[in-house]
């Protein structure tokens, strides 16, 4: 590894794919986020499609946080080795946005 964090060159290197699976847990959460908030009446996020009701407005903007977040994040690792405890983490985060969809997690609060 160089002085600047990148691999040298024909290296094999992880940052890309580890990039791709971290934004996707982030997007998991982002829309479990974004439903359970807008259940909660925090926020109200406006349909796209009407007569297929609020689940267009939220889920586009759970593809919006989760393109934001791969961008940033395959930007910066691209060419770079990273530590494989990011997959662990992006599972975490895909089974807490997945939890925060459910409605009897809604009612808790």
């Amino acid at each position: 590894m160089t002085m600047a964090g990148r691999e040298p060159e024909g290296a094999v290197t992880n940052g890309a794919a580890l990039a791709a699976s971290l934004s996707a847990g982030i997007g998991a959460l982002g829309l479990g986020l974004v439903v359970f908030l807008n259940e909660l009446g925090v926020f109200e996020v406006p349909a796209l499609y009407g007569p297929a009701g609020g689940v267009t407005g939220r889920t586009a903007a759970g593809v919006v946080i989760w393109l934001a977040a791969w961008a940033v994040l395959h930007s910066r690792w691209k060419d770079r080795s990273k530590s494989s405890g990011v997959f662990g983490l992006s599972l975490l985060l895909v089974a807490l946005g997945v939890v925060l969809t459910f409605p009897p997690v809604w009612h808790l609060f």
